[in-house]
């Protein structure tokens, strides 16, 4: 094995072979950083009929060509040599030669690809992957690797356009001495991400917990005005301060891989348990809400806010700006708003909020303390869904106006039934474990919303720049 504490400054005869098998967002996002901090013997390969596009995107970077495992090589093309990323046609041709590999695959194809693979593996190298959930790329690397390499996997808690810097990078160990873990640690250490140590039944709950739901909810929101043909940007009731988080998170979410998401919904059975709740607390609010049982409802809310923030019913929440003020929000707004509000503040037209009332109830039922999670592994996401879910439930006037939006004021009650309808129906196609059903579902809504893609992404990255700085992560 490498030396555990090699650097990059190390003679290149010294440093170890960092292999990336999947070169997607991520797998990308890792090869950027890991050749930005100086590692000069990175391998990377991609599925077969992407090679020559692969080879394109790093034509000036040394590359030498492997035709395939079955054949010797046939030859070598020598480009200017910085950064050093290698360029394979296959994954064995990654496997023989790396000290470290680390597997950026769909979570659904993990067992295949490991099995194809894997017994390339070099003697003694660690091995990872990066996919969100673990149990299943647990038992992949444990029937198809060599019983003489290591295992250590990892999952980066960030999406690709995020900076790593003060984001949780979680090392999973499985089958490794404590010399692999420091030896990770090191060579990741340029990304400064935090390090999160679970086990792999530990980090399929959490991620359950922190990214399953919280995602679920998003995909939802989406769904729902495409469903309606509208563009939330476009309404009163939808832009504007903690609208602004929903709106863009949305787009960002749909504006990625569909993979990304089925893999973690589909595959963990704690996702599958928390989506089904959480469409179920939609339903059951809904109820309440066409009931007119405006007591019945503030009850139930009460209690759940109780139980997950720890504001008693006579209590105020004594509310504080939670991450960037509304001002600060609108300047990342797609829409813009009508008019001031009488306040002096900009404050958009009160709608229900189903979502967060949904979300934070759901929570209350599964006894999730999404606190717990914050400081251990949140995803910008996931801490700005706690942001928004937070400042809605700490204050009592806010809530009280969602809570009696939602009974007496029938303006938008179309609107929260098409949320009901499509959390139902995102929780029915995880239930139905059909990867294809996803993406159709997924796709679907993602091309009603295509055209503001690249602007959501614009916005979105700022908005979670601007509230990372504004709670000193990354610094």
């Amino acid at each position: 094995m490498v030396r555990v504490d090699v650097k990059p400054s190390d003679p290149i005869d010294e440093q170890p072979t960092i292999g990336l098998i999947g070169m997607g967002a991520m797998g990308t996002m890792y090869a950027k950083h890991l050749a930005e901090a100086g590692w000069k013997k990175i391998s990377v390969c991609d599925r077969p009929e992407k090679f020559d596009s692969l080879k394109l995107t790093y034509q000036g970077n040394p590359a030498i060509l492997y035709p395939s495992h079955h054949h010797v090589v046939s030859h070598e093309v020598v480009l200017p040599d910085i950064p050093a990323i290698t360029v394979h046609r296959d994954g064995h041709a990654v496997s023989r030669i790396s000290d470290f590999i680390m597997y950026s695959v769909e979570a659904d194809l993990i067992h295949k690809v490991v099995a194809q693979y894997g017994p390339s593996t070099k003697v003694g190298a660690i091995v990872s992957g990066q996919t969100s959930v673990k149990t299943p790329e647990k038992d992949a690397f444990e029937k198809h690797l060599p019983s003489d390499v290591h295992i250590v996997s990892m999952h980066s808690l960030h999406g690709p356009t995020v900076s790593p810097a003060g984001q949780p990078l979680v090392l999973v160990p499985i089958r490794a001495p404590d010399e692999c873990l420091k030896f990770l640690e090191n060579v990741f250490s340029s990304f400064r991400s935090r390090y999160v140590y679970l086990t792999y039944e530990e980090h399929d709950l959490i991620t359950a917990n922190v990214q399953a739901v919280t995602h679920a909810a998003f995909l939802t929101m989406g769904t729902a005005w495409a469903a309606q043909r509208s563009y939330p940007w476009e309404q009163a009731h939808y832009v504007g301060g903690i609208e602004t988080v929903k709106v863009n998170i949305m787009l960002r979410i749909y504006a990625n891989k569909w993979h990304v998401y089925a893999g973690l919904a589909i595959l963990n059975p704690s996702a599958k348990i928390q989506i089904d709740t959480f469409a179920s607390s939609a339903t059951d609010l809904y109820k309440l809400m066409i009931a007119g049982d405006a007591q019945g409802l503030r009850q139930r809310i009460y209690a759940a806010r109780e139980k997950v923030f720890g504001v008693r019913p006579d209590e105020d929440g004594c509310s504080t700006p939670i991450f960037l003020t509304e001002d600060v929000l609108d300047q990342f707004s797609i829409g813009k708003r009508s008019s001031p509000s009488p306040s002096g503040g900009n404050n958009s037209l009160i709608n229900s909020h189903l979502s967060l009332l949904a979300m934070v109830d759901c929570w209350a039922r599964l006894g999730i303390q999404p606190f717990d999670h914050l400081q251990l592994a949140a995803t910008p996401v996931f801490r700005m869904w706690i942001g928004v879910a937070e400042y809605l439930f700490r204050s009592t006037e806010r809530l009280d106006a969602a809570l009696d939006v939602a009974v007496h004021d029938v303006t938008l009650r179309s609107d929260d039934l098409e949320f009901v309808i499509a959390a139902r129906g995102w929780s029915q196609c995880v239930a139905f474990g059909n990867f294809e059903l996803y993406r159709d579902r997924f796709e679907r809504t993602a091309a009603f919303f295509e055209s503001r893609f690249e602007e959501a992404n614009k916005l979105g990255s700022a908005m979670i720049k601007a509230i990372q700085e504004s709670n000193g992560v990354g610094k």
